[in-house]
């Protein structure tokens, strides 16, 4: 069988598919073609960046397609059940990843390194002292309230660090339902597993009362908007590791500029690369080109997690 890893696939997973007897093709088919050339593979392995439209379904004689990844926004799910065609993902491999860059905007936020790292090589030998006293209005994570919308694994794995900062995390959950989450420790510090309970909260009380939002909702609906923005703490900071989309850009610069929210840090934008600079000229934000789950480590488990998926669906 053929498999078109059309956004690429980790080395290790290609090298598993290969043993169990697949043809794996990583050479990137355009998105405006890949309707006329889908129909010589048997599986289809994409990431975010590939569409995979009704049409380039009903296209093809595909018995598989493979998500690098938690989202299924790119894939029509409809089509695919129509077709008869399985759809998997890989859910586990990339939390952790998603998870610290939520922290990596926040820590950077928090010390104003998103403004040092511009500034000090051009300015920093001219406004040293300037630079300093600006970023000494810093903060510490400890004893922050972290409003967490979307609780899944990457949600969940957010809120085990923020706990482990120190951090009081609330989750916003419209059943209002109570979460038990495991947090493991490194086994070279004597493993000890520790179980603590989240109660779920209501959006107007997870939004008004934290100091930080992150959202980690699945797909591209949106969640924050203007409306929602109003409801949140004055001065608090808004996380979008999750989609494009998700967060209205208009309504988040607006509420920016007016000094509502004090901070934002975005990973994701509603088109990619962005086709305004909305967000992107934006001050008190840290911004990164959407590279959630884009490291070694994630793609080297998305990679298994995808081959192991396919093999077992495919080779029974």
């Amino acid at each position: 069988m053929r498999v078109l890893a059309n956004d690429g696939i980790d080395k290790v997973g290609k090298e598993l598919l290969e043993n169990a007897g697949f043809e794996v093709i990583t050479e990137k088919v355009p998105q405006d073609q890949l309707k006329d050339q889908i129909k010589n593979y048997d599986v289809l392995i994409v990431r975010s960046a590939t569409k995979v439209t009704a049409e380039i379904i009903s296209s093809s004689n595909l018995k598989l397609i493979g998500r690098a990844g938690v989202g299924l926004d790119n894939i029509d799910l409809k089509q695919a059940g129509l077709s008869g065609i399985p759809v998997v993902n890989t859910p586990n491999a990339s939390s952790r990843s998603v998870a610290e860059l939520v922290f990596a905007h926040l820590f950077s936020l928090a010390r104003f390194l998103h403004e040092s790292n511009r500034f000090m090589p051009e300015n920093g030998q001219t406004e040293f002292k300037n630079l300093k006293n600006k970023a000494s209005d810093g903060f510490e994570l400890q004893g922050k309230k972290m409003g967490i919308i979307g609780f899944g694994r990457i949600g969940q794995e957010v809120a085990k660090m923020a706990i482990g900062l120190g951090m009081e995390v609330l989750v916003y959950d419209y059943k209002m339902r109570s979460f038990d989450l495991t947090i493991e420790l490194n086994p070279l510090y004597k493993k000890h597993n520790f179980q603590i309970t989240l109660q779920g909260q209501d959006l107007a009380t997870t939004l008004s009362q934290s100091d930080i939002v992150t959202v980690h909702t699945p797909g591209s609906e949106e969640v924050i908007g203007e409306n929602e923005l109003s409801q949140m703490k004055n001065q608090s900071i808004l996380i979008n590791c999750a989609r494009g989309g998700v967060v209205n850009e208009d309504a988040l610069a607006n509420a920016v500029n007016s000094g509502k929210i004090a901070f934002a840090g975005v990973d994701v934008f509603v088109n990619e690369p962005p086709t305004n600079d909305t967000i992107l000229k934006l001050k008190n934000t840290s911004l990164s080109a959407h590279i959630g789950a884009s490291t070694k480590e994630a793609q080297l488990r998305v990679g298994i997690e995808l081959a192991e998926r396919v093999i077992q669906h495919l080779k029974k």
